[in-house]
């Protein structure tokens, strides 16, 4: 009994070392923290903008290029963009050149390379905005491809690598996308979208965690969880924030946000076309599209093939979805931390291991949409809570894009190659969205066909 007391006091005064180690010089000096207040710095400066009307503060946004109104790619330069151009990377220069001073690293050479860093996801993003691309292959596909083949042909310059800081620009992008994960969409589709985009995601998350750890024996866990977020939420969103919460590879990301980017393609061209080929009703359609394709801006392309209905269903259904990015990547860390992560022998994870371990940007996240759900909306209006979100909104697409830009230049293909494992992922991939498109149809047609439940009426 005395042994049980003195291993349960050692414990508990290992967690208060553990918690003792954090230092409030912490929150200007750790990464997590770091992306926090730079998100929420650039959240205070669009709201000001917006809200007082006297200057405009947006990240920049190509114009759409290769249509009959528009054919040349300098076309994408019309207009503001340029002025916009200038504004999102002078407010990332500064935001991550402080943010590598205050980690103690040096910020000339920082500065240097992510002039050049910059430059290569201009090029991406230029590319992205090209007609058809920009309505299927999204910009992170573009970013991958273009750093594999610098990385993988020519190389990647020495000079370049200071502003390869994958993990602060994904960390800073999840923060600013917190904002726009509003719980007032919940409103708009009831219990019917609670019961599709919550009901599902959980069972085929676990699903699949049980498909890959135990059947298809993948030995790479953050892998395996990063592929099952994906599929479930909301494609490259989840699997990012994910990815961050398990601590998983670079080359782990690429992976699941590739394989996710070409099966979206895929769905969202065919799952139109199958629900209209077997005259399925739009209201039905479209929520099966929100619960299924992975990406948002397929989600809205394919369920507008079906109609308006279609489309503001498979809207409403996939954003209800994406509020569960927060509550899955903090569910997820802990998971990994007090389970996956556990030191072999070890009996109990105190609240201060947790704490040190977990990642903080996941804080950010929530409170982000928190503030703007029950603050911000309320207080400012529907209407200027929106536009302050299209102002932040491409600051934090570029966030996502330098990321995805720095894994490629940071990949090889050998390294890449190392993660199919036989196929193994593939099959996970496969299996996991099969499962999903099952599972999901099934919640749908139980609360939509009117067989049981009244169906609803949604304002188009």
């Amino acid at each position: 009994m005395t042994k049980i007391v003195n291993k349960q006091e050692n414990e508990v005064s290992k967690d208060i070392v553990i918690a003792e180690k954090f230092q409030f010089s912490d929150l200007i000096r750790k990464e997590d923290w770091l992306a926090i207040w730079g998100a929420f710095l650039l959240i205070l400066v669009a709201a000001t903008g917006v809200v007082s009307g006297l200057f405009d503060f947006q990240g920049a946004k190509f114009n759409t290029w290769g249509t009959d109104e528009n054919p040349s790619v300098l076309g994408a330069f019309s207009g503001d963009i340029n002025i916009q151009l200038i504004v999102t990377f002078i407010a990332f220069l500064l935001l991550f050149t402080i943010g590598n001073k205050l980690q103690h690293k040096s910020a000339g050479k920082f500065i240097l390379a992510f002039v050049g860093l910059f430059f290569l996801t201009s090029v991406v993003r230029v590319i992205s905005a090209q007609d058809t691309f920009n309505k299927y292959l999204e910009y992170a596909f573009w970013a991958l491809i273009l750093g594999l083949l610098i990385a993988n042909t020519v190389k990647t310059p020495q000079w370049l690598r200071p502003a390869l800081q994958t993990e602060f620009y994904i960390k800073t992008g999840l923060v600013l996308m917190g904002a726009e994960v509003l719980f007032s969409n919940i409103q708009k589709f009831g219990l019917y979208g609670l019961g599709i985009a919550w009901g599902v995601t959980p069972i085929v998350i676990i699903f699949m965690w049980v498909l890959g750890t135990k059947v298809l024996k993948i030995k790479n866990n953050p892998l395996v969880i990063t592929i099952a977020a994906a599929t479930s939420v909301c494609g490259t969103s989840a699997a990012i924030a994910t990815a961050a919460a398990s601590k998983a590879h670079k080359a782990d990301l690429a992976f699941a946000v590739g394989t996710s980017l070409i099966f979206t393609v895929i769905m969202m061209v065919g799952m139109p076309l199958f629900i209209q080929a077997i005259g399925l009703d739009p209201l039905i359609g479209g929520a099966w599209i929100g619960g299924t394709v992975d990406s948002t801006g397929a989600v809205v392309l394919a369920g507008q093939a079906l109609g308006d209905l279609g489309g503001t269903v498979a809207a409403l259904v996939k954003m209800i979805q994406n509020i569960l990015i927060g509550f899955i990547a903090f569910g997820v860390a802990i998971f990994f931390t007090t389970k996956v992560d556990r030191t072999p022998g070890q009996q109990h994870v105190g609240a201060g291991e947790i704490w040190q371990r977990f990642p903080k940007f996941i804080i950010g996240f929530i409170v982000a949409s928190l503030v703007f759900s029950f603050v911000l909306q309320p207080t400012l209006g529907v209407d200027t809570t929106g536009d302050i979100i299209k102002h932040l909104g491409q600051f934090k697409n570029w966030a996502f894009a330098l990321a995805f830009t720095s894994i490629g230049l940071e990949t090889n293909f050998k390294e890449l190659g190392a993660q199919v494992q036989g196929g193994k992922p593939v099959v996970l991939y496969v299996v996991g969205q099969l499962f999903n498109i099952v599972l999901t149809f099934f919640v749908v047609w139980l609360l939509l066909s009117g067989q049981i439940f009244p169906i609803p009426t949604i304002e188009v």
